[in-house]
């Protein structure tokens, strides 16, 4: 029985691809630098509190955005297995694996950021803990999303890893967008690892590590968007599959 895939053309799926991957990238910026980079004052609690309670509509946005980011995620994993499927079945099913997951515990991770909103509410039952206690609690469970954050990477850098490998093994995708996914993905482990097991060591290395991150990961999103696949070289590698 013939796939989607191949009753449609790939390059629809790439399209799609391409353009849910971008709202991804720009989603999450604006999530880290607009939301919470603007709303986290560093090793302040009381002042983090402040601005959380002087802008909540800004901080449930950014948690919104977050949530649209990770359902568009489900989207685009599912192109990217369409896409890489016929060049090695058992490792694009690993890539879609390690993705769910990266996306689950991600998606799970956002409660952290809700429970300041309970925490710096005006319920009568919070009257009970003192509002210093309220603010520190609040800031740690902001700190814990940023753990929570790098458990997911670890997740996603596997994800770079192997499908960086199938991009370039593909011919119908640029072997050098295959290159950098496989570079991104390292530097997503080492920066995650790096967090769990030297918090110091990852402050000197963030946010430069990241930086091929976004070049891949943009490169690879604006390919498929305005490039998509050499269809030929797709359907050589489909045509494969189905024999």
């Amino acid at each position: 029985m013939a796939s989607p895939a191949n009753v449609t053309s790939p390059q629809i799926y790439a399209r799609l691809g391409g353009l849910l991957y971008l709202v991804i990238i720009v989603a999450g910026a604006l999530g880290e630098l607009f939301v919470r980079g603007s709303l986290v004052v560093p090793g302040d609690a009381a002042a983090t509190a402040h601005r959380l309670l002087a802008s909540q509509g800004l901080w449930r946005a950014g948690i919104v955005g977050d949530l649209v980011m990770h359902l568009c995620d489900v989207v685009v994993m599912w192109v990217i297995y369409l896409l890489l499927r016929p060049v090695h079945r058992p490792l694009a099913l690993l890539t879609l694996l390690f993705n769910l997951i990266q996306t689950a515990v991600l998606a799970a991770n956002k409660l952290t950021l809700l429970v300041p909103l309970v925490l710096l509410g005006s319920d009568a039952y919070l009257a009970a803990i003192a509002p210093a206690q309220r603010e520190a609690w609040s800031y740690a469970a902001i700190t814990l999303h940023e753990y929570g954050f790098a458990v997911g990477l670890l997740f996603f850098g596997m994800v770079c890893l192997v499908e960086g490998y199938l991009i370039r093994r593909s011919r119908f995708l640029p072997g050098w967008i295959g290159a950098l996914m496989q570079l991104a993905g390292a530097c997503y482990l080492v920066n995650s690892f790096a967090l769990l097991l030297a918090p110091e060591f990852e402050a000197r290395l963030f946010p430069a590590i990241l930086m091929p991150c976004l070049v891949a990961e943009l490169s690879f999103a604006l390919w498929l968007l305005l490039k998509g696949v050499d269809v030929a070289q797709w359907r050589m590698w489909s045509d494969g599959e189905t024999r």
